[in-house]
């Protein structure tokens, strides 16, 4: 049975699921500011750091606790060439990638969501603060996402 957890991580995802197919196209290629990464860039992002914090909520659900390294956001982006790929072909990416981390999240057993996690040289957190700040994250992005999409004002 999910924990109430998993229960809103479902809900939260399918929130955001539908404000990304919700928004345009012309978001794909949007920027909020010079130099910062268009709306392509963003979601390959999102799609990084659902690999990162997929292979963290596994290995604190089996070994009962996390220590791993930061990920270099900027690199992952520019090396996977997200900037080039069709933005269909993104969201489509995003929602497989979350029905897996979905399916992830309704498995791990309440004991193991207090499992210490330590990214980097962060203080260590629990599981359930990392479950709960991915979706922080998710939704900081989501509305880079909705800004990229609207004409930058004059």
């Amino acid at each position: 049975m999910p924990t109430p957890l998993a229960r809103e991580f479902r809900d939260q995802i399918g929130d955001i699921r539908a404000a990304l197919l919700a928004l345009p196209s012309a978001c794909a290629n949007g920027r909020r500011r010079r130099g910062g990464w268009t709306g392509r860039e963003i979601l390959g992002h999102l799609l990084d750091s659902a690999s990162n914090n997929r292979h963290r909520f596994v290995l604190a659900t089996i070994n009962g606790s996390y220590a791993g390294p930061k990920y270099s956001q900027d690199d992952w982006v520019s090396v996977h060439g997200y900037a080039s790929q069709p933005w269909e072909t993104l969201l489509g990416w995003w929602q497989a990638e979350h029905e897996i981390l979905t399916a992830l999240v309704e498995a791990i057993p309440e004991e193991r969501l207090r499992a210490s996690c330590t990214i980097g040289d962060d203080e260590p957190v629990t599981l359930a603060f990392l479950i709960e700040d991915y979706i922080a994250h998710q939704r900081h992005h989501l509305a880079q996402l909705v800004a990229a999409s609207q004409p930058i004002p004059s």
